[in-house]
């Protein structure tokens, strides 16, 4: 692993992964959008269920980058208070914060990977034309938010060796 580069290997490709299909997810929910438009426009007929596809897909397409987005350290960065630290101390800064970022995703995933069993056992739908389940959307967002926190874990053991 080169230094100033993500990490690499499995989970450089799990979080590309996730990324390129959540970018076809948000494809996915834009075709539907504008399918269905021109179809209400033209015949008075949207896709059937339209707003149940776009808000799953969407919500899948935006957890499928969240890892990509933590790899690239390209998250939200605050470092008013500390571009006058040295580089060694600002990495250990950083290092902490991204440990605090992995606990947190890591947490939700846990979370989110009981509320998709839950969700799965009490065959809960979606409320309107499709009912679509929607367990398996829950499943992939958890599945999201654990890539996210192993991305930050490798991160963090990198900032806090002093490998930035």
């Amino acid at each position: 692993m080169r230094d100033n580069a993500a990490p690499g290997g499995a989970i450089g490709f799990a979080a590309r992964a996730l990324a390129f299909l959540g970018g076809v997810s948000l494809l996915v929910a834009a075709l539907v959008t504008t399918i269905s438009v021109i179809l209400r426009w033209s015949t008075s007929q949207p896709i059937r269920g339209d707003f149940e596809i776009v808000s799953i897909a969407s919500g899948v397409g935006v957890f499928g980058f969240l890892a990509y987005g933590t790899l690239m350290r390209a998250n939200i960065l605050v470092d008013t208070f500390t571009t006058w630290l040295p580089r060694r101390a600002a990495g250990v800064v950083d290092g902490f914060w991204m440990l605090v970022w992995a606990a947190v995703t890591l947490w939700l995933a846990e979370r989110m990977s009981l509320g998709a069993v839950e969700t799965l056992r009490n065959g809960m739908r979606t409320i309107g034309l499709l009912a679509l389940p929607y367990w398996w959307a829950v499943a992939i967002g958890a599945l999201a938010f654990a890539m996210t926190g192993v991305a930050a874990l490798a991160w963090a053991l990198r900032l806090l060796r002093g490998r930035f």
